[in-house]
């Protein structure tokens, strides 16, 4: 089952498209990563799953059915725009949006304590919001989204705010929640998080996908890319569509960044190598980082429609 599908969407606002002719989904389980840089129509597309705002055109399902309030009790979200109560505790806020969620007091202070503990607040428990640091209220901004243990959780840029130490943190609790059978969606801009985290991934690009599937699949969208070490230039290899230079020579020997053409098996130039005698001190593969992905797909769509 697909806990989100998104058919051929697309949302307006006057003359401007922010989401152009989408379509992908989400299948039950797992972490799925939604990427793209600012203005690139994920909080838009997330705001529309939720039913903040209406799509222009095009069809939505959320956990096999409509956006709409009857969800809010099996999902959980953490907002691009972080809105807390200021003036109300942080135990407070949890078991408070906890019980918007359905639960009933005790099962919402329950969650609410365990959480607080969790994520290292417990000693603020009793304290109003105004009185916690950025990184702190945004831990209790997480709270109120995994107090319901949603089946389907939604994060809006997670990370932002928080420091290395509290990424870390943020990273665990999403594995946790997919362990615990949550299908956990979140956009991010930082490729490092989503290339730890995701078993899928959606790359968007001016309001259009460009991308959707693993990090395995979209590496091969781009030339398999070795790191060699020769004492010649390995432009004139066969299977070979680029080099670059990434070091000066020493010795006579000289480090080089090297492209092969697609379908191109690394194993047939060292084996090219060998034969002909090439002087080769390293050959080591390099796999794409998301990083590399990411500019080569949405670089060449930008380049397609400008």
């Amino acid at each position: 089952m697909n806990v989100l599908a998104l058919d051929h969407v697309v949302k307006r606002f006057g003359d401007f498209t922010a989401v152009d002719d989408l379509s992908f989904s989400v299948p039950e389980g797992g972490i799925f990563g939604f990427l793209g840089g600012n203005g690139a129509g994920k909080t838009t597309s997330l705001r529309m799953a939720l039913d903040i705002i209406r799509p222009t055109q095009g069809r939505i399902t959320v956990l096999g059915r409509a956006p709409g309030r009857e969800n809010d009790a099996l999902i959980g979200f953490l907002p691009e725009e972080r809105g807390l109560y200021r003036r109300m505790g942080v135990l407070d806020t949890v078991i408070y949006f906890g019980r918007l969620k359905g639960m009933s007091v005790s099962a919402a202070r329950k969650a609410s304590e365990a959480l607080i503990d969790k994520l290292g607040l417990g000693a603020w428990a009793a304290q109003t919001v105004d009185r916690l640091s950025k990184g702190m209220s945004q831990k209790v901004q997480l709270a109120t989204a995994l107090v319901n243990a949603p089946r389907l959780l939604i994060l809006d840029e997670p990370f932002s705010g928080l420091d290395p130490v509290n990424q870390g943190v943020l990273e665990d609790l999403i594995r946790d929640s997919a362990r615990g059978g949550a299908t956990v969606v979140f956009s991010t801009h930082v490729m490092q998080h989503a290339e730890r985290l995701c078993d899928r991934l959606l790359l968007l690009s001016r309001g259009r996908k460009v991308f959707e599937g693993t990090l395995a699949q979209g590496a091969q969208v781009l030339p398999r890319r070795l790191s060699v070490t020769s004492r010649a230039d390995p432009s004139g290899l066969p299977g070979v569509a680029a080099v670059r230079a990434t070091g000066d020579t020493k010795n006579g020997w000289r480090d080089w960044e090297v492209d092969l053409l697609a379908g191109q098996d690394p194993a047939d130039l060292l084996q090219a190598c060998t034969d002909g005698a090439f002087p080769l001190r390293r050959f080591q593969t390099r796999e794409p980082s998301l990083h590399d992905i990411f500019l080569h797909l949405v670089g060449a769509d930008q380049e397609r429609r400008s």
